[in-house]
C-alpha cells in the first residue's frame, strides 16, 4: 500500500455545507488544486436513492432549499474578475442558475422568506463612502482588522431583501448593529436576528433583536448579558438559544437555553451536560459547513463536543438530553428531513455524507475512496494521570512501517485554543508525519474543550497545569511505549499550540527540536495589534497591560528567549491578523540576539488559517519545511 504524501492534500475532497428538505439533501464537495493553487467547489444533490452533480462551479456553495423545495439558492463567484458574492438560484429539477445580485462585501448567512418569494441575506456595507482616490485608512474603532477578512473598520451586517423574481434588492436595516445571523417568523412579518450593538470597542456581547419587515422597527429583546450565536423560534414568546453567559469569560461553555421574551428568562436545558454545544474538534481536511441548531417534535438538536468526539445530541424543553449519533468521530454539520442527513469523518476516514432512517445508518458518498489504497497508523488512545489526579486524554499514532524492536523519533503536536480538543478526525498532517517515519503524540490537556468548564478554564495560568500536563503526557507515552526514543522527541503547535511551544522551549531542553506556528510570544504586544487582543488577553492573563505588565510579561515566552536551547523554526503568515506577524518577528529577533538556533519562515497572503485554507501551494510548503525541519534534527 502507499504512503500518504504532503502532496496528497491535492486528492482530498472536503464535503460541507448541508440543507435538506424532506427526502433531498443538498451538499457541497470542495476540491484542492495543487496545479492550480485554487479550491473549487460544486453543488451535490442527494435524491434519497442516487447523489448527483447539481452545479458546474467553480465556486458554488452555501445552498439551501426554498420552504416548498422547488428551489435552491446559493452563493458563488463565477465571475472571477470581480471579487463580488454572487446569489443564484436553481430548480431543483435542474437547469440553468439565475443570478439574482451581488454583494460586494460578501454574503455571510442568508434565509427564505416561508412563502419563498423572497431572501433575507446578511452583507456589510460601509458607514461611510470612501473617495476612490482616497487610500489613507482613517480608522476610529477596534478591532479595526479581522483574521481572513482584512480591514474592517467603518464596516457593518446589514439585512437585505432580495426578491427570488427580479431580483432586486433593498437594505432593510440602518444604523450601525452588526448583524450576525437572522430567522423569518412564520407568518413572514417579522425578521429576528442576533446582532452586536455599535461601539468604539466591540462588544463580547451579542444581543437577540425582532425587526418588523414592514414598518422596519427593531425592538431589542435580550439585555447585553449574553454572546448569542445562533437560535431557533418555538413560538413568539420562546425562543432557544445556544449561547455563553460568560460567566467564567471565554471557557464559559456554549449551551442551549430556553427564552421567554416577556419574562426575560432563561433556563439551561442542557444543564445535565457541561459540555460546548458545538464542534470544536481540530481537523486540517474539512469543509465549510454550518452549526445548525434544529427544532423538531419538542427536540432540540445540536452537535456537543465530548471528550475526543463531536456527536449530535438532542434536548427538549424539560432538560432531557440524548445522544442521536455517537460514535468515535466527528460530526461536522447535520439536517433533518424524512431522515437525518449528516456529514461525518473520524481518525482515518476524510469527510462523507451519511443518513439516519429508522435507526440505521447508511453511507451514501465515497468521495475519498482513495484513502484506502493508502496505509494509514490509527491512533492509539491512553489515558495519563496527572499528578494531581486528573486523567488526560491522550494518543500515539506509530509510524507506517512499525517493525518491532526499533526505536522512532516522536513529536508532541499542540492543539490551538486552547479552548479546542484533538480527537477522532482526520489530520493530514499527522498521516504526513507518520508516513515519514515519525510517531506523533497528541493529546488535551487543561485548557481544552469537551471536559467541562472547569477543566478548560486556565485563565490567569497559562503555561502552569497545561505544560504540566503535556510534560506527562510526553513521560507517560514513553512509559508506555518503547520504541520512542527519548533521544529524539520534537514538538510543535500552532496559535495556542504555538504559544505553548514557545512556552515549552524557554522552560525545557528535553525536546531536539521544535516548530511553531501562528504563535504567541509576547502578551502586550498581541493585546494592541490582533483582532482578539483587546479581549482575549484580558480574560486570559487578567486585567490589562497598563494594570498588570509584570503578569503579563511573565506569561510571555519572549522574557524567557534567553533560555532557550532547543532549534527552533517559526512559521508566520503575513495577513494574520489574529496573531499579527510581529509575534514571530519579536522572537526571532531576540533568538538571534542571544545567538540561538532559529529560523524564520514567512508566508505572504496568508492568515491565521494557512494549515487549513491557505493557497494550497502554501500548505504544501508549510508541510515541508515541518517535516524537513524534524527530518533535519531528529534522525
Amino acid at each position: 500500500m502507499k504512503k500518504l504524501d504532503i502532496k496528497d492534500l491535492g486528492k482530498f475532497k472536503l464535503v460541507g455545507g448541508l440543507d435538506i428538505h424532506k427526502s433531498k439533501t443538498v451538499f457541497t464537495v470542495t476540491e484542492i488544486s495543487l496545479e492550480k493553487d485554487d479550491y473549487f467547489s460544486r453543488i451535490y444533490l442527494y435524491n434519497g436513492r442516487k447523489v448527483i452533480q447539481f452545479t458546474s462551479g467553480p465556486k458554488d456553495s452555501n445552498p439551501k432549499f426554498s420552504p416548498d423545495g422547488g428551489f435552491i439558492a446559493f452563493t458563488s463567484k463565477r465571475d472571477r474578475e470581480s471579487k463580488e458574492t454572487e446569489l443564484y438560484l436553481i430548480p431543483t429539477t435542474g437547469g440553468e442558475a439565475k443570478l439574482l445580485t451581488r454583494f460586494k462585501y460578501g454574503i455571510s448567512d442568508f434565509e427564505f422568506s416561508p412563502d419563498g418569494k423572497t431572501l433575507a441575506v446578511i452583507s456589510s456595507v460601509e458607514l461611510e463612502r470612501k473617495k476612490k482616490e482616497d487610500d489613507v485608512h482613517i480608522i476610529k474603532e477596534i478591532p479595526f482588522w479581522f483574521n481572513g477578512l482584512g480591514w474592517i473598520y467603518g464596516k457593518r451586517a446589514q439585512i437585505f431583501l432580495v426578491n427570488t423574481e427580479s431580483g432586486r434588492k433593498r437594505k432593510i436595516t440602518k444604523g450601525k448593529l452588526n448583524i450576525l445571523t437572522l430567522r423569518w417568523s412564520d407568518d413572514g412579518s417579522k425578521i429576528y436576528f442576533v446582532a452586536q450593538e455599535d461601539r468604539e470597542r466591540k462588544p463580547m456581547v451579542s444581543d437577540l433583536y425582532v425587526l418588523d419587515v414592514k414598518s422596519r422597527k427593531i425592538e431589542k429583546l435580550t439585555k447585553s448579558k449574553w454572546r448569542i450565536g445562533d437560535f431557533v423560534i418555538i413560538d413568539e414568546k420562546h425562543f432557544v438559544l445556544r449561547m455563553s453567559t460568560l460567566e467564567r469569560g471565554i471557557p464559559t461553555n456554549t449551551h442551549i437555553y430556553l427564552f421567554n421574551v416577556e419574562t426575560k428568562e432563561i433556563k439551561k436545558l442542557t444543564e445535565k451536560l457541561d459540555r460546548s454545544a458545538y464542534n470544536s474538534l481540530n481537523c486540517d481536511v474539512r469543509g465549510k459547513s454550518r452549526n445548525p441548531l434544529v427544532y423538531r417534535d419538542g427536540w432540540i438538536y445540536y452537535i456537543a463536543t465530548d471528550g475526543p468526539r463531536a456527536n449530535l445530541f438532542r434536548v427538549n424543553l424539560e432538560g432531557n438530553i440524548e445522544r442521536v449519533i455517537a460514535g468515535d468521530r466527528s460530526i461536522e454539520t447535520f439536517g433533518i428531513g424524512n431522515y437525518i442527513a449528516f456529514i461525518a469523518q473520524d481518525a482515518v476516514t476524510p469527510t462523507e455524507l451519511y443518513i439516519l432512517r429508522d435507526g440505521k445508518e447508511k453511507r451514501v458518498t465515497n468521495f475519498n475512496n482513495w484513502i484506502r489504497e493508502y496505509k494509514l497508523s490509527k491512533p492509539e488512545h491512553f489515558k495519563v494521570k496527572a499528578s494531581d489526579g486528573v486523567e488526560i486524554d491522550a494518543w500515539v499514532i506509530k509510524p507506517v512501517d512499525f517493525k518491532e524492536g526499533r526505536k522512532y523519533p516522536a513529536i508532541l503536536e499542540i492543539h490551538g485554543g486552547p479552548k479546542t480538543a484533538y480527537g477522532y478526525s482526520f489530520m493530514h498532517e499527522f498521516h504526513v508525519l507518520t508516513s515519514r517515519g515519525f510517531v506523533v503524540i497528541f493529546s488535551n490537556p487543561r485548557g481544552s474543550d469537551g471536559y467541562g468548564e472547569e477543566f478548560a478554564d486556565i485563565r490567569k495560568h497559562y503555561g502552569e497545569r497545561d505544560y504540566q500536563d503535556l510534560m506527562e503526557v510526553v513521560d507517560e507515552a514513553l512509559r508506555r511505549f518503547d520504541f520512542i526514543d527519548a533521544e529524539r522527541i520534537g514538538v510543535t503547535g500552532g496559535s495556542y499550540g504555538g504559544f505553548m511551544t514557545n512556552w515549552i522551549v524557554g522552560h525545557t531542553n528535553r525536546f531536539k527540536a521544535a516548530v511553531t506556528q501562528r504563535s504567541i510570544s509576547n502578551w502586550v504586544s498581541f493585546f494592541g495589534t490582533t483582532d482578539i487582543g483587546y479581549y482575549f488577553a484580558p480574560d486570559q492573563i487578567g486585567q490589562d497591560p497598563w494594570s498588570n505588565l509584570e503578569g503579563y510579561w511573565e506569561k510571555s515566552p519572549l522574557k524567557y528567549a534567553p533560555n532557550v536551547e532547543t532549534p527552533l523554526l517559526i512559521i508566520h503568515s503575513v495577513e494574520d491578523y489574529r496573531c499579527w506577524l510581529p509575534e514571530a518577528l519579536q522572537l526571532f529577533t531576540a533568538l538571534k540576539y542571544f545567538g540561538k538556533t532559529v529560523e524564520l519562515a514567512v508566508f505572504p497572503g496568508e492568515n491565521h488559517d494557512l494549515s487549513r485554507s491557505g493557497r494550497p501551494k502554501h500548505r504544501v510548503r508549510r508541510l515541508e519545511l515541518i517535516a524537513g525541519w524534524f527530518e533535519r534534527w531528529l534522525k
